[in-house]
């Protein structure tokens, strides 16, 4: 490559806006719209206040690892499945890769579903987001957007830059109407609970909230899924036009999404009962500003949605593709998964992603409750991927030894700390099934790797640590069979 390609290259890579654009665009989807409802069916104020203390705290440390990394670690490409990599060897990788791609398959079918069902305010037909025709005009959207990213990943990057600035404009209206609506007394009639009585899930019969504890357990799934996408600058490091934009792009994203969040949540809680709240369909923000200004509030959440729900398929579509092609450019999973075409485009990857995607797009048909199933499952894969990012943030800066280094050093290590136990605290709280049926996910996906290592012509398909990590995934799958077949898998 001469030096005025090399110089083209780096100036046509992703800079700190778009990067940054990338990040909040990837976590700005369909959560911020359904979160007043499923919030209120979940904890009281007081209650949803810790948590979202809990929440913002951690994933900060999270996102904080992810600053680190990219600034300590600048040569590891592919977030997630990169730093699992480098910290715990090849197997572990792959099982984070796979995790992480699963999550944001499914996520993506979880927005097809909500973006019908936000035109269903326009067009009843599509209520639901599941009837024939919504599910019909979905898989049409589904091959538009693959065809767009066919064309080139660097171009698609350049529309979710618009899309952002878009969709951020309906939250900041609703934010400032609400606030002058806003009313004390919802917010403090019962802080913690103790009598609310709200909507099941399924909308077909009321019940009471739990102790402030189960609140705050029954909230972290939520949270994790409305944070989704805060490694995104990670994920596209190679593509950005300076390393330490990478880290820069995911702490701002991260704060700016944080304060939209926590700004519509409590706004909602002013503005009208919980019991009320809970009981409010899916996109449920649209039906909060129908509630204060009138119908038309309703309509103009729904057309903020779409955009926003376009832009993060367009991102999440993006990263389900690059998190396959770099295990595969590493012999991690079959290198023909990876392989680019005239764009630079994974197209095995991206076909792969797309047709598991429209296979669960048809099965939606014949469920209820469809996207909050599927954010809480997407949300369930995600775990095990996070949690083992900020335990190599912590094992990292614990071998770090240079002597002028070593207040950052401590630093790393206490955010390290910090994150690993939000990690764990988020196993805990997502609960036995989910755990359970990621690591069978790992298991089951494991003859990728096993062909991808016998291709390289590696002898040993497994390290001896590798082999204790299988026989995990095998105990874990066994037991998660017996708990189906028991009917004591909860999700």
């Amino acid at each position: 490559m001469t030096r005025e390609q090399g110089e083209t290259q780096r100036l046509k890579g992703l800079a700190l806006p778009a990067l940054t654009a990338l990040v909040v665009g990837s976590m700005i989807g369909g959560g911020i719209f359904g979160l007043p409802s499923q919030m209120a069916r979940a904890a009281a104020p007081g209650p949803l206040l810790i948590g979202w203390a809990i929440t913002g705290f951690g994933m900060l440390m999270l996102a904080l690892s992810f600053q680190s990394l990219a600034m300590r670690l600048p040569r590891l490409d592919g977030g997630v499945y990169g730093y699992a990599r480098a910290g715990f060897g090849n197997y572990v990788g792959f099982c984070a890769a796979m995790g992480y791609w699963i999550g944001v398959w499914i996520g993506n079918v979880g927005f097809l579903v909500l973006l019908m069902s936000s035109i269903g305010t326009f067009v009843p037909a599509f209520e639901g987001g599941n009837t024939p025709i919504a599910i019909a005009c979905a898989s049409a959207l589904l091959w538009v957007v693959h065809y767009l990213v066919l064309r080139g990943v660097e171009t698609a990057a350049i529309v979710n830059v618009i899309v952002t600035i878009a969709k951020v404009v309906p939250l900041i209206v609703f934010i400032v109407v609400s606030f002058f609506s806003f009313k004390i007394g919802f917010l403090t009639r019962d802080f913690w609970g103790e009598g609310t009585v709200v909507s099941t899930d399924d909308f077909a019969s009321t019940t009471q909230l739990g102790s402030p504890m189960a609140q705050i357990v029954g909230m972290m799934l939520i949270t994790v899924w409305v944070f989704s996408g805060v490694e995104g600058a990670s994920i596209f490091s190679r593509r950005a036009r300076q390393r330490r934009d990478v880290g820069r792009a995911t702490v701002l994203g991260f704060l700016f999404v944080l304060a939209l969040l926590i700004a519509v949540n409590l706004l909602s809680y002013g503005v009208m009962s919980q019991t009320e709240l809970s009981a409010v369909r899916d996109p449920s923000l649209a039906g909060v500003f129908a509630h204060v200004v009138g119908p038309w509030g309703a309509k103009f959440i729904a057309a903020g949605l779409t955009i926003s729900l376009l832009g993060v398929l367009l991102s999440w579509i993006l990263l389900a593709t690059e998190i396959l092609r770099i295990p595969a450019a590493d012999n991690v999973i079959p290198t023909r998964i990876g392989a680019l075409n005239s764009h630079g485009t994974p197209r095995i990857a991206l076909w792969l992603s797309d047709i598991c995607v429209q296979i669960v797009l048809l099965w939606t048909a014949f469920s209820e409750k469809t996207y909050e199933f599927l954010i809480l499952l997407a949300s369930g894969v995600f775990l095990i991927p996070y949690t083992l990012v900020a335990l190599f943030q912590l094992t990292s800066s614990l071998k770090e030894s240079e002597a002028d280094a070593q207040q950052v050093r401590k630093r790393d290590v206490v955010i390290g700390v910090l994150a690993t136990i939000y990690g764990l605290w988020l196993i805990y709280a997502g609960g036995l099934a989910y755990f359970l049926g990621s690591i069978t996910a790992y298991l089951v996906l494991t003859p990728l790797y096993v062909l991808a290592r016998r291709e390289a012509q590696h002898r040993k398909v497994f390290k001896p640590f590798e082999w204790a990590v299988l026989a995990v995934l095998i105990v874990g799958t066994a037991l998660f069979v017996w708990m189906l077949a028991m009917g004591r898998a909860s999700f």
